[in-house]
C-alpha cells in the first residue's frame, strides 16, 4: 500500500515535467516558425534582400541591387523600436519606422540607378550604402512619355508650400516670443498651432530630410532619447513646455528652430518635386500616422493628436485636389473612393472640434486606434494613384 502511495506523486512528477517539456518544444517551434514567416520576403519579388539590425550594425550595410523593383525585409534584433531608410542626399526615398525588438518589416520600393545613403536603426548610427545598377527596367523608364500634364498641378503645390512655410515661419515666431517672455500658459496654447503648420507641408519633408530631422525628430529615435543633443526643433519644445512645464533654458532649441525653418522657406522656393512625389509621399506620410498613431501618436507630451491629424488632412487633401482632374480622366473610380476616404477622415475629427480648433483632449488607446483607420484606409487609396496615372 505504502509503495503504490509513494510511486504515484513520482510518476504525476515525471508527467507533469514530461507535459512541459513538450510545451516548451512547441512554443519553440512556434518562435522559430513565426521568425521565419517575418523575415520571409513576399512571394514573386523580382529583388529580394533582408537586412538585420543588431545594435548599431546593420548586415548587410553594403548592398547592391538592379534598378527597378525590390523587396527589403529589415529585420530588428536589437533591443529598441528603430527605423530604415534609403536616402538620396538629404531626401527620404523610402523608410519603415516602428520596427519593434524581435521583429520584423517589409518594404517594395521602385529605385533608379545610382548610389544612396542608408541608415542603420538609430539616427546616430554610421550610414551604410546603396547601390543601384541599371537595368532593363530602368532603361524603360528613361523612355516614359513627356509630363507635361502635370506642370500646372506642380506649380500650385509649389504655391502652396510657399505660402505654408510662411505660416509656418509666423506661427512659430509667436510661439518663440511667448518663450522668451516666460510665458508658460501663452506658449502651450501657441505650440499646437506651430507645429499643425509644419504638419501641413510634411508630405515633401522626405525632400529635406536633414533639416525634418532637426525641425521634427523624435526622442525615441534617438540614443539618449530626451538627453540626446540631437533632441531639438518642436518635439525638444514639447517636451520642455508639458513635461518639464518651463520655458527656461529653449533659447538655444528655438533659435535653430526658426533658423531652420528660414533655411526650408528659401529651399521651397527653389525645390522642384517630381510628379510622382505627389501622391506617393502623401500616401507615406499617412500610412506612417496611422501606424505611429495606435501607440500613442508623435505629441507624446502636449497630447496634441487632433491638431497633428487636421494638419495631415489639409496637407494630404491639397494633394489630391491638385491631382483630382488627372484622376477623374484616368480613374474616376479610384477618384470616388479619394473623395470619400477624406470625407471619413473629416468626420472622425468631427466629434472632438472645439470651434476652429480642438477640445483639450487626451485620446485613449481606443479613440487613437478608431482614428487611425480611416487614415490607413485612405494611405491605401492614395498608395494607388500613381499606378492609374501612369507614374510606376
Amino acid at each position: 500500500m505504502s509503495s503504490s502511495s509513494s510511486s504515484s506523486p513520482r510518476m504525476m512528477q515525471l508527467a507533469v515535467a514530461g507535459s512541459a517539456v513538450l510545451v516548451l518544444a512547441g512554443l519553440a517551434a512556434f518562435w522559430y516558425a513565426s521568425g521565419i514567416a517575418r523575415q520571409a520576403p513576399p512571394k514573386g519579388s523580382d529583388n529580394a534582400v533582408t537586412v538585420t539590425i543588431q545594435g548599431n550594425v546593420c548586415q548587410p550595410n553594403e548592398i547592391t541591387v538592379p534598378a527597378g523593383r525590390t523587396t527589403f525585409t529589415i529585420v530588428n534584433q536589437s533591443q529598441r523600436a528603430l527605423e530604415w531608410e534609403i536616402l538620396d542626399g538629404v531626401m527620404v526615398v523610402e523608410e519603415r519606422e516602428n520596427i519593434a525588438p524581435g521583429f520584423s518589416q517589409t518594404m517594395t520600393v521602385k529605385l533608379p540607378p545610382g548610389e544612396f545613403d542608408i541608415t542603420c536603426g538609430l539616427l546616430s548610427n554610421p550610414r551604410g550604402k546603396l547601390r543601384v545598377t541599371p537595368s532593363a527596367a530602368s532603361d524603360a523608364e528613361a523612355a516614359r512619355p513627356s509630363l507635361v500634364n502635370y506642370v500646372g498641378a506642380l506649380a500650385e503645390y509649389k504655391v502652396f508650400l510657399v505660402l505654408e512655410s510662411g505660416t509656418l515661419e509666423d506661427a512659430t515666431t509667436a510661439l518663440v516670443e511667448a518663450i522668451n517672455a516666460g510665458d508658460l500658459k501663452q506658449a502651450q496654447a501657441l505650440y499646437a498651432p506651430a507645429h499643425q503648420a509644419y504638419k501641413r507641408i510634411e508630405p515633401m519633408g522626405e525632400l529635406f530630410a536633414d533639416l525634418d530631422a532637426r525641425i521634427n525628430p523624435r526622442a525615441e529615435y534617438l540614443e539618449k532619447r530626451e538627453a540626446d543633443p540631437a533632441f531639438t526643433g518642436f518635439h525638444r519644445i514639447e517636451y520642455a513646455l508639458f513635461d518639464r512645464q518651463s520655458t527656461q533654458g529653449l533659447a538655444p532649441v528655438t533659435a535653430q528652430l526658426q533658423a531652420d525653418i528660414q533655411t526650408l522657406k528659401d529651399r521651397v522656393r527653389a525645390l522642384n518635386v517630381p510628379p510622382e512625389r505627389l501622391a506617393g509621399s502623401a500616401a507615406k506620410l499617412l500610412q506612417r500616422v496611422a501606424d505611429n498613431l495606435p501607440a500613442g501618436g508623435e505629441d507624446r507630451y502636449g497630447h496634441g493628436e487632433l491638431s497633428n491629424l487636421q494638419g495631415t488632412l489639409d496637407g494630404t487633401h491639397k494633394i489630391a485636389d491638385l491631382l483630382s482632374p488627372l484622376l477623374a480622366k484616368a480613374a474616376p473610380e479610384l477618384k470616388k473612393r479619394i473623395d470619400e476616404r477624406f470625407m471619413a477622415f473629416g468626420a472622425a475629427l468631427d466629434p472632438f472640434r472645439d470651434g476652429e480648433g480642438f477640445k483639450p483632449t487626451t485620446l485613449d488607446e481606443a479613440q487613437r486606434k478608431a482614428l487611425s483607420e480611416p487614415v490607413r484606409a485612405l494611405a491605401a487609396e492614395m498608395g494607388q494613384v500613381n499606378a492609374a496615372l501612369g507614374l510606376e
